[in-house]
């Protein structure tokens, strides 16, 4: 499946001085089929290792001075020529600083060979940082990968069109349809690739399942034995803390007593490694925004609404007949679409409990609120109320509906909720 990951790939290629690469992301988000893809169309030869409990591979790293020496034993590691700009080393499940330490040297000068490492610990990366390298996330697929991955490329242009122009999409209700069905696969590979395939609802659940295991297998890296207990319990209550009116976070819904001392360490850990997406409360608004951060008061998002929608035990037929269930699906889409964006999460609440779900500021500093248009609450005046209060001149709306602009906001039907990534 074409990712868009594999533009800044060419992009690496292309530049004369490019560093070995450094490739982040979620577990089972396509990182190394995306990376062995790439090479394979783009190299002669693709020389991949596992680190993951390699002993050899790490002696091999620790024992040789020289980048030409270690090239020669990875050869003999991988069975096969390593070759100048001919062949890329692809070093998969990195976790061990040695590596990174070790790989640091090919970029201490103009580098002949070409390196991809791949990691799933976010929170890794401030300790292997170094100017030796360069850095990429990777995201799990968003909607326009979707349908690329549906071969429905006509459908996107005229979604872009329509969002550039703000005029009618004609086919609003066809994306609509494909919407719906992203919201309940999700961006995981495997379960868009079992879509595809005409795979039963019980199928794609059960590769949900099985993820969402694999989610909870990498906990067993945290250190302390209860913070892998607490960030189980995180994961676990995190659905049910969606469903409620009022989705702050509550520690009392895990446990009785529960306090936000006692799970830092899980929380960090997940939000660090965005298993979960983490959105604090601001009760006003100054540039910078992050200034009135609640630290207490936050909101979690899943960072996949495929999970999501897995966790929550709903059927399509319970989904697409219960609005409130559909708004969360929509909430926490436009959370993980705002991420893919490089922005932190922020909402608004007042003391009078008007709410705007985002807010986020521009890399320009326009500070823009942004609100999903919900069916049980069309009478709700919070983003107006929000606007006025501190004189903000533009806003975005999602909705089920299509295009269209009133007294400063932008309607966007929440299927082009993407598309944010062209003014962000």
């Amino acid at each position: 499946m074409e990712r868009k990951i594999t533009a800044e790939l060419l992009k690496w290629k292309k530049d004369p001085e490019h560093k070995p690469l450094l490739v982040y992301g979620n577990k089972q988000i396509g990182k190394t089929y995306s990376i062995v893809e790439f090479g394979e169309k783009e190299y002669k030869t693709v020389a991949y290792i596992n680190s993951d409990n390699n002993q050899p591979f790490l002696n091999t790293l620790q024992k040789e001075r020289t980048v030409d020496k270690m090239i020669m034993k990875l050869s003999l590691l991988v069975g096969e020529t390593i070759l100048k700009q001919d062949t890329l080393i692809v070093i998969d499940n990195v976790i061990d600083e040695e590596i990174v330490k070790a790989i640091k040297k090919f970029g201490k000068e103009i580098n002949e060979y070409p390196i991809i490492m791949i990691t799933s610990h976010k929170e890794k990366i401030p300790v292997f940082k170094g100017e030796e390298l360069q850095y990429k996330y990777m995201h799990a697929m968003d909607f326009e990968e979707y349908l690329i991955a549906m071969n429905n490329l006509q459908l996107i242009d005229f979604i872009k069109t329509s969002y550039r122009s703000n005029q009618t999409m004609p086919f609003h209700n066809i994306a609509m349809d494909y919407y719906e069905q992203y919201l309940m696969t999700g961006g995981l590979p495997e379960a868009v690739l079992a879509s595809i395939n005409k795979a039963s609802d019980l199928k794609i659940r059960m590769i949900h399942e099985k993820i969402w295991d694999c989610y909870k297998r990498e906990l067993l890296y945290i250190d302390n034995l209860i913070d892998i207990v607490r960030a189980n319990d995180v994961l676990d209550i995190l659905p049910y803390q969606l469903l409620k009116s009022n989705r702050k976070f509550q520690y009392g819904l895990m446990r009785t007593g529960g306090r936000s001392k006692d799970y830092e360490k899980s929380l960090n850990y997940l939000s660090q490694n965005n298993m979960v997406y983490k959105c604090h409360k601001i009760s006003t608004v100054e540039s910078p925004i992050s200034k009135g951060k609640d630290q207490e008061s936050f909101k979690l998002y899943l960072n996949d609404t495929g999970i999501l929608f897995m966790t929550m035990h709903l059927s399509k037929l319970k989904l697409l007949t219960d609005d409130n269930l559909k708004y969360i699906l929509y909430e926490n889409n436009i959370a993980s679409t705002i991420v893919s964006c490089g922005y932190n999460l922020y909402y608004y609440q007042s003391e009078g409990k008007a709410e705007v779900p985002f807010v986020i500021q521009t890399r320009a500093g326009k500070i823009i609120p942004i609100e999903i248009v919900n069916k049980n609450l069309s009478k709700a005046k919070s983003l107006s109320l929000f606007m006025s209060k501190f004189n903000i001149t533009e806003a975005i709306r999602f909705t089920e509906d299509n295009f269209n602009i009133k007294k400063g906001i932008k309607y966007i039907p929440i299927y082009a909720a993407f598309c944010l990534k062209e003014n962000f």
